[in-house]
Formats: C-alpha cells, structure tokens, sequence
C-alpha cells in the first residue's frame, strides 16, 4: 500500500490489552488508569481477520504490544494462529520481560525471534523508581535468556532528563558482547501527566553523550521505515539506536498504522484516533468493505507527526496514556 506521500505502507503495530503490570511514570499515572472491559477489547478473532486483511492488501510486518501483551490470557494462541498466515514475513512482540521467560521455547518454535524489550536503567534503584516495581533482576534474566536462546533482541531505553541520563553509556555497553540493538528513546507527552514545559532530553543531546563517550562512533545506513538512527561502535558486537519520538526526524519514512487494543487506529502516534475497526467490523462488513476502509485510512494518513498534532480534536495535554496506545 502507497500512500499519498509516496510512502509504503506495510507494518501495523497491534496492542493487545491496554493493561501492564509496571508503572512506568513517563508511562501511566501510579495508580494506573481505567481499564477497558474484556468486551470492548478485540477478540483474538478479529485481530486475526484484521491481519489476514491486512496481509492481502500489502502488509508484511505485525508487532504485538501492549500494555504488557503476556498480560492478556491465551496470547500465544493468537500468536499460533498469526503465524499461520503466510503475507507475513516479520512477526515481533515488544514486552517489559516480566512474564515472557516461560514462553521463549514456544515463541522459538513458532519462529517468533525479534523482541524488544523495554528497560530504562541497569541501576536497580534506578529501575525501580522509574517502573515503581522491583522487577529489575527479572528483566535482566529474561534479557540474557533471549540472547542465549539466539533471539533478535532490541532494548528500549527512554531517557529522561534528571532521571536516567547516567544510564546511557551503561545500557550502551551492553552492545560490547551481545548482538543486540540499544535503542535510546526521546520521552513523549503520552503519561496522562504531560508537562507544559517539557524540558526534554532531546535526540541530540543523546547523541552528544555518545560521541563524547565514543569518538569512532559510525553512523549506519538506513532502510525505509526505520525509526532510529542506527550507530556502530567499531568492535562492538551490537549496535545503538537513537529514536527522536519528539522530534519527529523520521516521518517521512513511517511505514506504519497502529491499532489499540479496542480498535481505534492510529494512523500517526500524534493523531486523536482516525477509526475504530472493532465497531466497522461488529456492523457486518465484508472483508472487502475491510480492505477499502484501511486503503482509505492509509490515503488520508498525514504527511508528519507534527501536521497530526494539529489536526486533533483535543489538546497534546490530553493525550493517552501510552498503555493504551499501544506504543
């Protein structure tokens, strides 16, 4: 699928539940937000049309999230069924770590390898303050399992000023002698407790630290859809990524749409919601009718992050809380 940017479009990111066991503060509220009711969820059996759909109009590419998507009871069914349709050439799952060590022969043998988990500091005081859970030690062993079992492996890092800054070089080592992709993330407004005079830690500023750190530092060639700007350290096993989710250096590029996990699809991370799929699909609609609404969305999908934002109905200081986005 083209775009009216001459963009391809052919990645969807799908949110499960909008339910976590952390509590991340750039993340959700500490005493979490209101949950939707199992009803107002997509079943596993409309996200599997949904993806089936999907699949033969061009998408190649499918990322579970969350919320916490091993939260969700019977997610490795659906997962069973995903991989069962062929268009996709690329299924992912982005995960705290928590829950998912019990899981990793099963994912292994469905040929579900590429995982990105999230951790925002390797202090565990520090990890602890951030999630408001002292689930570090888990993360870590769930981490290292997954490079044991031959994972591809990603690990998502929002770094926020005053908070976890000291972590960058750190969590950057850990590409010295595993082939993993660290990837530091701009914070974005998405915690139901935005600040009016956000005082950023931007991509930037990231990329400073690292080349102070790392005078040889490379920069590596990007494809269509990357979000990161990729970076080499020579000798390094893995490599490092800075993600301006902020900034929105990347737009013209984006490959993608994102579904919550009630259906409403997010045809950029900025915008309020340009559909709800669950409802158009509980009417009664074929799956052509399907197809043309998402080659409509996909039409209509704004030329950048920034030109989103303006469109929206309410203000940036109301935006959801990033559980229920979806990431």
């Amino acid at each position: 699928m083209i775009d009216s940017f001459n963009r391809t479009i052919d990645y969807v990111r799908i949110a499960v539940t909008d339910r976590c066991n952390l509590r991340c503060f750039y993340c959700m509220p500490a005493e979490g937000i209101p949950y939707e009711p199992q009803a107002h969820l997509l079943s596993y059996e409309e996200i599997t049309r949904l993806l089936r759909v999907l699949g033969n109009i061009g998408f190649q590419k499918v990322r579970f999230t969350g919320g916490e998507p091993f939260l969700r009871k019977d997610f490795m069914k659906l997962l069973e069924s995903v991989s069962a349709i062929k268009d996709y050439n690329s299924i992912h799952i982005t995960s705290n770590g928590t829950l998912l060590q019990k899981h990793i022969a099963a994912l292994k043998q469905l040929g579900i390898t590429k995982i990105n988990l999230s951790i925002d500091s390797l202090d565990r005081k520090r990890f602890h303050k951030i999630t408001r859970r002292d689930d570090f030690d888990k993360v870590m062993e769930t981490f290292h399992m997954l490079m044991e079992n031959g994972f591809k492996v990603k690990l998502n890092a929002v770094i926020m000023k005053g908070i976890n800054t000291q972590d960058i070089i750190p969590l950057a080592e850990l590409a010295k002698d595993h082939a993993v992709d660290v990837r530091f993330i701009e914070e974005m407004p998405f915690n139901g407790g935005y600040k009016e005079n956000l005082e950023m830690y931007s991509a930037r500023d990231i990329h400073s630290d690292l080349r102070a750190h790392y005078p040889d530092l490379e920069r590596l060639s990007s494809k269509h859809g990357d979000t990161a700007s990729l970076l080499s350290i020579p000798g390094y096993k893995g490599n490092i990524g800075v993600i301006a989710a902020f900034s929105r250096t990347f737009c013209n590029t984006c490959n993608r749409l994102r579904i919550s996990a009630k259906g409403e699809i997010k045809s950029c991370l900025y915008d309020d919601g340009v559909f709800n799929i669950r409802d158009y699909m509980r009417s009664g609609v074929t799956d052509e009718e399907l197809a043309d609404k998402f080659r409509e969305i996909i039409r209509l999908k704004p030329k950048d992050g920034f030109e989103a934002e303006k469109m929206r109905k309410a203000p940036t200081a109301a935006m959801q809380s990033m559980s229920s986005i979806g990431g």
